[in-house]
């Protein structure tokens, strides 16, 4: 007898996953100069920062790319570059070409982290009582439009 699907989808059609943490789903977030949020994107838990980063600057256009290490492969690398953009990422500790980047404009990043924060401020965000993904999205934009607004 085959399998029939559950009627709200899978663990990866509602973005839950297993990470270190436990059974979690994970926010990727593009915010502009100011702190504020652009685009949104969840997964589950265990997704990798990489995977998402072409849909997060998909239609975006900036003179500059901050991101962390996680997004320091060669492949997102070029893609910044062939969008004239800048790529400010610092290399993995472990590369054998180190490439440069512009340390005092990395100072830059904590404006994401500044965003993570406040939004981590709603308890229905932090703690997910949602069920389904496109629910906890929502509230999720619903958030970032209060803090967009303050």
């Amino acid at each position: 007898m085959p399998r029939v699907p559950k009627k709200s989808g899978g663990q990866e059609e509602q973005a839950l996953g297993r990470s270190r943490g436990g059974f979690t789903t994970k926010i990727h977030i593009a915010v502009d100069g100011l702190g504020n949020p652009l685009r949104l994107l969840l997964t589950g838990g265990q997704v990798h920062d990489s995977t998402q980063a072409t849909c997060l600057l998909e239609d975006l256009y900036s003179a500059h790319v901050i991101a962390d290490r996680g997004y320091a492969s060669q492949a997102f690398v070029t893609l910044v570059e062939q969008r004239q953009a800048i790529a400010v990422i610092p290399p993995h500790q472990s590369s054998k070409t180190p490439r440069e980047y512009d340390r005092w404009l990395y100072r830059e990043r904590h404006l994401i982290e500044c965003f993570v924060s406040k939004v981590k401020h709603f308890r229905r965000v932090f703690s997910r009582f949602d069920k389904l993904a496109r629910r906890y999205a929502g509230f999720v934009q619903f958030a970032s439009t209060l803090i967009w607004l303050r």
